[in-house]
């Protein structure tokens, strides 16, 4: 597991378009993205007592949390996530699992795992820890990157909860705005952070961020 660093800004709408026009003259647009940006949608899991929540929220050093993700709307492909943060340093593991795999998941029901370790995990963690789903997140990217230092920078808006919605294939499934919810600018990278690019993505006025998308739509259930 390869652990990175990262940090998050949050940004307002005039630093968003000038970081736009800065980032895209010396960094790559992520080739899935489709007009410079993507829409995600992921569901994310927890026990009874919210345990991932409760450890965002207290700053817990070491924690995971489960997500389930499509983009774009398509849930042809579907991703399930666990997103591991040690130390300030995270990690991602990821694993494409089909229809009927996520519909079991979502359900609370028995799936085959083929012998795939996160879901074995995940399967794990349902039994022991409870972990079902929440809520649904909902939000846009627009994503850079940079060969140098493995380096990703994220910008993501319009960040919307589906409040008690949990329906991950309902594409009607009603979302409202998380509040005022900010536009977060993420980076990411492996040993060293360019200067050319910490260059242009320090802005006068910001500090470095805990938002979580997570914690911030689970407000509204």
């Amino acid at each position: 597991m390869n652990f990175r660093h990262e940090f998050k800004h949050e940004i307002g709408y005039c630093d968003m378009l000038a970081l736009r026009s800065r980032l895209s003259a010396v960094m790559q647009q992520d080739p899935h993205a489709i007009n410079g940006r993507y829409k995600i949608r992921s569901l994310y899991f927890d026990n009874p007592d919210d345990k991932a929540l409760l450890e965002k929220v207290n700053g817990v050093d070491r924690r995971e949390k489960f997500r389930l993700r499509c983009y774009n709307g398509d849930t042809s492909l579907i991703f399930l996530e666990k997103k591991i943060k040690v130390n300030g340093l995270c990690a991602k593991e990821q694993t494409v699992v089909d229809r009927e795999q996520a519909m079991a998941i979502v359900n609370g029901n028995d799936f085959d795992n083929g012998g795939n370790e996160l879901l074995k995990d995940f399967r794990i963690k349902t039994e022991t820890l409870g972990l079902r789903p929440k809520t649904i997140v909902d939000y846009v990217r627009e994503p850079f990157v940079f060969p140098v230092g493995n380096v990703r920078v994220t910008m993501d808006y319009n960040i919307r909860t589906g409040m008690n919605c949990t329906d991950f294939f309902n594409s009607d499934c009603v979302t409202v705005p998380a509040g005022d919810a900010p536009i977060i600018l993420e980076v990411k990278w492996n040993e060293v952070l360019p200067s050319l690019i910490r260059d242009i993505v320090q802005i006068p006025s910001t500090r470095t961020s805990a938002f979580s998308k997570y914690a911030a739509c689970r407000v509204y259930g």
